[in-house]
């Protein structure tokens, strides 16, 4: 994205808000336009956003043995569909990593599953269709990828995978007071964009909270996603039989809306350092929110979604054979030092502290599928632990 760029995007919005009725617009439509707008956008801008020389690392971009575990998982999905043709779903899947990883995994280590696969890309960003497609060149050629539309996939069969997907939803900021709920608006101000209280846009928000049975505390701020609801419903509708795979950072409501936690959880992420100022550098910077797991769940089970599995990420990678998987990969390092930077590598998809460990979640609902017993849950007691030192 250019400077140009920059002060195309601001234009917009500054002529969005004077144009509005109140002269103001939700929070959440300032977030929607900064971040999706068609052709200024941070997501549909051509920009680097991933890895070193972007703003922020995925668990997919961390190291290959990430998608390669969530294949383990895929398999047994598979196996419980019955072995037929299978479809797995990934919106938003960036530049391609972790379908490249997942693709590459199956065709090696379950060739049956491979040849019956078709993986399907939802992606609004031009900018990140062409990259998926030369990091997808093999599997592209070979038939097995390919985009489309969410509701192209009515009544699948298989998996929808989403990856940090969830928290880059526009969000409307609220603001509990003794007058009730209050929702930050973006206004027009001398100096640039500046925020104001009002009543809420929709009756949607004060329902929200009613279905989760929670009220952020007197003087808080915290951040609603009726995205989210709603891509939930849509996600189950859509699935005729098999599987949603949700991994994201959040919490589940109690925790996400807890007194303690005074100014919610709303970040920014440019070149690898965050701030919590969505009105600088807009369009430049990453903005997101930490993920309500209590309101997907509950959305699911309204359609028909069982959860199958929710736990953190380390636990969700060590079930799926996290250990054997590093011990095997630096069995075959010679190099001492290359073999300790793929530990290290690899450790910070599971460490708590300085890692994606605890901080992610994974969240797996099943439609049709009674009560499988998963891979991903298989109890850390009885795991295997490595001879040598991890």
């Amino acid at each position: 994205m250019t400077e140009e760029q920059n002060s195309k995007l601001m234009l917009h919005l500054q002529q969005r808000i004077a144009a509005s009725a109140a002269s103001a617009i939700p929070f959440a439509e300032f977030m929607e336009q900064a971040l999706y707008h068609p052709d200024y956008g941070y997501y549909t801008a051509e920009r680097t956003r991933i890895g070193k020389r972007g703003d922020f690392f995925t668990s997919s971009s961390v190291h290959s043995g990430f998608g390669r575990l969530i294949a383990r998982q895929v398999e047994q999905m598979w196996q419980i569909l019955g072995q037929g043709p299978f479809v797995i779903a990934e919106p938003g899947a960036g530049e391609g990593h972790l379908c490249l990883d997942i693709l590459d995994a199956l065709a090696q280590e379950s060739p049956e599953l491979y040849a019956q696969l078709e993986y399907r890309i939802i992606e609004i960003s031009q900018d990140n269709r062409q990259r998926q497609r030369q990091t997808l060149e093999t599997h592209f050629q070979a038939g097995r990828v390919a985009w489309c539309e969410l509701e192209d996939l009515q009544g699948m069969q298989g998996c929808i995978i989403s990856n940090e997907l969830i928290d880059a939803f526009p969000v409307h900021l609220i603001e509990k007071h003794a007058e009730g709920l209050r929702e930050v608006y973006v206004v027009n101000g001398e100096n640039g964009f500046t925020e104001e209280l009002r009543p809420v846009s929709s009756h949607l928000i004060a329902q929200y909270f009613q279905q989760i049975g929670i009220e952020p505390a007197l003087g808080n701020r915290c951040e609603v996603n009726l995205a989210a609801a709603d891509w939930m419903r849509r996600v189950a509708t859509t699935l005729g039989r098999g599987f949603v795979l949700t991994i994201d950072y959040g919490y589940l409501a109690e925790e996400l809306y807890a007194p303690y936690r005074h100014a919610g959880t709303l970040l920014c992420y440019y070149q690898h350092q965050t701030n919590e100022n969505p009105y600088q550098r807009v369009g430049f910077q990453d903005i997101t929110a930490h993920v309500d797991f209590t309101t997907l769940q509950s959305i699911g089970r309204q359609c028909g979604l069982d959860v199958l599995y929710f736990g953190q990420q380390y636990q969700f990678l060590l079930g799926l054979g996290f250990l054997e998987m590093l011990m095997e990969m630096e069995s075959r390092e010679t190099d001492p030092q290359k073999a300790l930077a793929l530990r290290m590598n690899l450790k910070t998809l599971i460490l708590p502290e300085g890692g994606m460990g605890e901080t992610f979640k994974v969240l797996i609902q099943g439609k049709d599928v009674a009560a499988p017993e998963l891979l991903c849950a298989r109890r850390i007691q009885d795991i295997t632990m490595p001879s040598r030192p991890f």
